[in-house]
């Protein structure tokens, strides 16, 4: 019997990687976090993991957002407010988390925006 790819099937790489599927307990060993601080990303608004019957599931657009917020904290010594913050901002631009858009460092595109004097003046 002949697999069928992705693409034949209708699906793009895109739609596959946004695919929950999986626990949090995996999520967690995956990401190298506790599952308790997955919840509190969740909590705080900065992960959405999708819910069948009260179980978690996350996706690799998941597990790569969960990357993302972990080098804010670590990298940039931002707090889970500054993060939202963040993220809002790259959204908001509508940026995606393509392949070739992640190659780019638009973390640090944004903080720098973020953080550089306005009009000349200094802080």
């Amino acid at each position: 019997m002949r697999q069928v790819s992705a693409r034949e099937s209708g699906r793009t790489r895109q739609d596959v990687k946004a695919r929950p599927v999986y626990v949090i307990s995996i999520a967690a060993e995956i990401t190298g976090l506790h599952p308790r601080t997955l919840r509190i990303y969740e909590e705080k608004g900065l992960l959405s993991p999708v819910r069948r019957n009260r179980i978690r599931l996350y996706s690799d657009v998941d597990i790569e957002r969960v990357r993302i917020i972990r080098q804010l904290i670590e990298a940039h010594r931002l707090n889970l407010a500054g993060v939202r913050l963040i993220l809002d901002v790259y959204e908001r631009l509508g940026y995606e988390t393509s392949e070739e858009k992640q190659q780019r460092d638009v973390v640090e595109w944004l903080i720098e925006r973020i953080l550089e004097p306005r009009g000349g003046r200094t802080r």
